[in-house]
């Protein structure tokens, strides 16, 4: 005698895996620790950039580097901060990816407002090679 066969029940493990979240104390120590990091770099690369129009000689003048090369640099402590924001994603860190994606928008303000300042220095530059602040090449 065959009996009838019922459904199959619901069975919740063929679907997506439950959300996971990182450890809170981890994950507040984690983006603490990349935003000192990244600000001590920050801090780092204009501070060489202000010493490189810093001299002790009252007698010549100096001019300070032009922002290029520090922007790269500036650039590339934003990708490290968005590189940091995907994987904290990835791992469930709530609070690194909100510090790590806060610092990738200021890192992006300063390139942008850097480079628009140096690209108006440069303009300023070619039109009065002469005015003060600029290279004079001999």
């Amino acid at each position: 005698m065959d009996l009838p066969v019922a459904p199959p029940a619901f069975d919740a493990t063929g679907g997506p895996r439950p959300r996971r979240s990182a450890d809170r104390g981890a994950d507040l120590g984690a983006g603490c620790g990349l935003v000192f990091l990244e600000l001590a770099a920050l801090v780092v690369i204009f501070g060489l950039w202000w010493l490189s129009g810093f001299g002790l000689d009252p007698a010549s003048t100096v001019t300070a580097d032009p922002l290029w090369h520090y922007l790269i640099a500036v650039g590339a402590v934003g990708a490290v901060a968005l590189a940091a924001a995907v994987i904290a994603a990835r791992a469930g860190a709530v609070v690194t990816v909100a510090t790590q994606g806060l610092m990738a928008a200021l890192v992006c303000l300063i390139v942008v407002g850097g480079t628009a300042a140096q690209s108006h220095e440069d303009q300023r530059c070619r039109e009065i090679p002469t005015a003060p602040g600029c290279r004079h090449t001999h």
